[in-house]
């Protein structure tokens, strides 16, 4: 039996399908003007412009980042869905992660959403979130409390994968300088306390550590700073490790092992060391099963199908890890190349421009403004997402 839900999101469909080409036009225009981390100014200002024009109520400057923004519609608070946007690029690549098409399909929602609507229905946001390749502004925002108010946190992401959410690791990087003395290596060699051997001795060591960690954990490092000549025992040598666990607490233990690590090679090589957290910590997504659900049932009646990840498997990490930690989220993959391809790569650049790329976008709006419609329309859905989100928090 229709009911009065099913008849609004009939309509979906169709405010989608009028937008479609301006939807294109803007993704196009994100992917043929690239802007990095924290610089997406011509970005922001676009997706913001459009909003505007459509009525949304917008904030600049959200959590004190230039190029962040929310974009609100809507007389009630409560209930209230987010469509979280991206848009920055890869330095070298462009729109190698098609961002580009994330940010058009949630404007899509959300403008389809509001459109099919009553104002009194709650509140739509938009979101515009920067620098998830570097950054993190999710973290910003979410410490901030933009995520605080809201029932759901909805985005897509393209990839090479049809998959109903995304298996993403927390990840975090850390500097570590050790610091020695300098002299010359052949005057006075007995003098001398060599940074760079500890630094070399650490990567050594987290090697050994590396074979016991447990699949979907791994440290990375790159030496950053080694010396300033080969005729000076160098007095500071500084690498940068790159952290990744399964879950946010594994992380934090890992990085516990780095530093016990680091401060042990200290000792054995009489440097002093000092271990510091260089990058906003990136926490594990957490799916929200009951709205990812939604989502893929809606997909499918666009005719993509999506399925759970394969085990095992782990794509990486992402700033909405540390939303999904806030609010039921939802983050799926949705395949614009094929599964002998990847992302970060000039073939998936253009991908992201492509005729497919354009398909996906616009059947991942359409899903998503259905599921945002569910959650503002169903009560009873919106508890059991909240029931298994605090669930699988407490667990996590």
């Amino acid at each position: 039996m229709t009911d009065a839900v099913d008849e609004v999101l009939a309509r979906v469909r169709g405010e989608v399908a009028a937008r479609a080409d301006r939807l294109w036009d803007m993704a196009r225009m994100l992917h043929s003007d690239p802007e990095y981390a924290f610089e997406e100014h011509r970005a922001a200002a676009l997706l913001c412009g459009e909003l505007e024009w459509a009525g949304f109520k917008v904030q600049r400057d959200v959590a004190g980042l230039p190029t962040a923004f929310t974009a609100r519609s809507g007389t009630r608070p409560r209930p209230a869905v987010a469509l979280m946007l991206e848009y920055d690029a890869l330095p070298g690549l462009g729109h190698a992660c098609g961002h580009n098409l994330i940010a058009a399909a949630g404007l899509g929602a959300a403008l389809a959403a509001r459109a099919v609507l009553d104002r009194d229905a709650g509140t739509v946001w938009a979101v515009g979130t920067p620098a998830e390749e570097g950054g993190g502004g999710k973290v910003a925002e979410t410490d901030a409390g933009v995520f605080d108010d809201l029932d759901a946190a909805l985005m897509f992401h393209p990839g090479v994968h049809s998959w109903q959410w995304a298996p993403l690791t927390a990840q975090a990087q850390y500097r570590v300088g050790f610091h020695g003395r300098s002299a010359h290596p052949t005057g006075n060699p007995t003098e001398g306390i060599d940074a760079l051997a500890a630094l070399i001795q650490l990567f050594n060591t987290l090697a050994v550590i590396g074979r016991r960690l447990p699949k979907g954990s791994h440290v990375q490092g790159i030496v950053t700073d080694g010396g300033r000549a080969t005729n000076i025992v160098p007095e500071y040598a500084e690498g940068l490790f790159g952290l990744r666990s399964v879950t946010t607490a594994a992380l934090e233990d890992l990085a516990g092992e780095l530093l016990t690590c680091a401060q042990g090679v200290a000792r054995a090589t009489g440097t002093t060391v000092t271990v510091e957290r260089a990058t906003p910590r990136y926490e594990h997504f957490r799916n929200s099963t009951v709205l990812s659900a939604r989502f893929a049932r809606h997909l499918a009646a666009t005719g993509i199908s999506v399925t759970p990840p394969e085990p095992g498997v782990y794509l990486g990490s992402s700033d909405v890890g540390n939303v999904s930690g806030r609010v039921p989220a939802i983050h799926p993959f949705v395949a614009i190349m094929e599964e002998d391809g990847s992302d970060h790569t000039p073939e998936f650049a253009v991908a992201a421009g492509s005729e497919r790329g354009r398909q996906v976008m616009l059947a991942a709006a359409e899903a998503l403004a259905c599921t945002a419609v569910e959650v503002l329309l169903r009560p009873e859905l919106r508890d059991e997402a909240w029931e298994h989100h605090d669930r699988a928090t407490v667990r996590s």
